[in-house]
């Protein structure tokens, strides 16, 4: 007991410096002509910020005790019967389902129920994520490839975008894009990356460690392939309306309803997940007793901080996010553009997921690529997607100006660079776009885009940017791999040139 104790205080100090950057520029603005933000806003955006500190540690413990283990046990379990069909159809059920529960979709369908039923909008991203779950199995097993896969996945991608824009749907391509962001979020994540180092580690080879990365990668493509097949066969115009952002319920009515619908949502897919494991359990994998107990606990602390994040993040984080673009656009462009930036550099540091990612990463890079280097690429990765997004909706482009070009700079860098770099890279460019992406940046760049270029805009302009944020990591985490390659080359030329410029005085001769 006195461990989790000690874990979880390592959890919240973590979170707390994690959302404190966020919580500082919203005070920082509230003393600004720019922004006005009231005494009451400010208190509940407080009690939100303590709620969300709360909420990423105890997710974070219950992702380090049960979502992590339960994707490893299942990977190494399953690989270990060495019945290939089973593991594919588990893996395909599995991404479903853990789909399913990620509350990152559920918030960007609900800010999309105007345009596109929710329910089939979760569905449809599920399967996406299920077959190409499937695909990243096999490729772990047969030691294929991954950024052969990518280049065949994404000519695919473009070829129905070409489509989707000749049968003048373009509208939905960036929500598209921006459904295969969202997927890969806190639950997704820790579970998913598990299972690959499962089954990685269970297969063995030279290459295991890097062989185990990838599979958030793939998953981040299904979601947008099966959305832009879904645009492409529906019918009807499209009129989006902006959600209620506002926080005159909450100051009004309290907070009781927001707490206890998070938590019937939470339970409701969460609890598909846990089934399905104990399921698995049952007829596979016969755990030990302590490790179950330990999973339970687990997923009680996930289940408790997942709804204290999104009920943090209704209440507080996605009006204010909303209040600041809408406010700071009836400003000089440069202003709401710095400030995205800025935004982006700290708001990656409150994601759960980010930091499931960073710890993996150095532990399996054995210290190579450090936590710090992960967080600084990042950091600086979603910083210029944030703000070249906002000059998209003040300039009014499409993003695939953007992504076209990102896409094709990425998988090119792929082929001058370790390959542990490129899979690492693809990886956290799902991971980057987590929950506060989609709850207080999209939010904002909606109120960015709602007063300088009308509501009707929003569908082609504002939404893009978790998109924006999953391109760029791929761009600044693949630098950092060429860095060190180049690094590493420098050395060894010097050493022999060294050994070149000290002749043979240097050479010992056996007779």
């Amino acid at each position: 007991m006195n461990s989790v104790w000690k874990s979880l205080g390592s959890k919240l100090k973590e979170a707390l410096i994690s959302v404190m950057p966020v919580s500082i520029l919203v005070f920082a603005l509230s003393v600004t002509p720019w922004v006005n933000i009231s005494t009451d806003e400010l208190f509940v955006f407080v009690v939100g910020a303590l709620l969300l500190v709360l909420g990423i540690g105890l997710f974070n413990l219950g992702a380090d005790m049960a979502m992590t283990p339960m994707g490893q046990y299942i990977g190494q379990g399953l690989t270990a019967s060495k019945r290939l069909g089973v593991l594919l159809g588990v893996g395909f059920v599995m991404g479903l389902l853990i789909t399913i529960a990620e509350p990152d979709l559920s918030v960007l369908a609900e800010q999309v129920k105007a345009v596109m039923d929710g329910n089939l909008l979760i569905g449809t991203v599920g399967l996406g994520v299920g077959l190409l779950l499937m695909m990243g199995i096999y490729k772990i097993l047969f030691h294929e490839d991954l950024v052969s896969m990518l280049l065949f996945l994404y000519m695919v991608l473009f070829c129905l975008l070409a489509l989707l824009i000749d049968n003048g749907k373009g509208s939905l391509m960036a929500l598209s894009f921006d459904s295969g962001g969202v997927t890969t979020g806190p639950i997704t994540v820790p579970f998913i990356m598990a299972l690959g180092v499962g089954i990685a580690l269970t297969v063995g080879g030279r290459n295991s460690s890097e062989n185990s990365f990838g599979l958030i990668a793939l998953c981040s493509v299904g979601p947008i392939l099966a959305v832009l097949l879904l645009s492409l066969f529906s019918k009807g115009e499209l009129n989006y309306t902006i959600p209620d952002y506002s926080m005159g319920n909450i100051l009004s009515e309290g907070t009781e309803d927001v707490f206890f619908d998070k938590a019937i949502d939470v339970i409701r897919s969460l609890g598909l997940v846990v089934v399905s494991f104990f399921v698995i359990q049952f007829l596979a994998l016969k755990l030990p007793k302590t490790k179950i107990v330990q999973i339970l606990f687990g997923i009680g602390y996930t289940f408790i901080g997942l709804v204290l994040f999104l009920a943090a993040v209704e209440i507080a984080f996605m009006p204010l996010g909303f209040q600041i673009g809408a406010q700071l656009s009836t400003h000089h462009p440069a202003i709401i553009i710095g400030f995205a930036f800025i935004i982006g550099n700290v708001v990656v540091l409150a994601e759960p997921a980010v930091h499931v990612l960073n710890s993996q990463v150095q532990e399996i890079t054995g210290g190579e690529v450090s936590r710090h280097q992960m967080m600084m690429a990042l950091s600086i990765g979603v910083g210029l997607s944030i703000g070249l997004s906002v000059l998209r909706v003040y300039l009014g482009f499409s993003v695939l100006y953007y992504l076209i070009p990102g896409y094709i700079l990425s998988l090119g860098m792929s082929f001058y660079v370790p390959k542990i770099y490129t899979a690492i890279a693809f990886d956290s460019g799902g991971v980057a776009s987590g929950p506060l992406t989609s709850s207080f940046i999209l939010p904002m760049v909606i109120g960015v885009c709602s007063t300088m270029q009308g509501e009707s805009a929003v569908l082609d302009f504002a939404f893009g940017v978790v998109a924006m944020v999953a391109m760029t990591p791929l761009i600044t985490i693949q630098t950092l791999g060429f860095r060190s390659e180049m690094a590493v080359r420098r050395r060894s030329n010097l050493a022999m040139r060294r050994i070149l410029e000290a002749g043979d005085d240097q050479i010992i001769y056996f007779e």
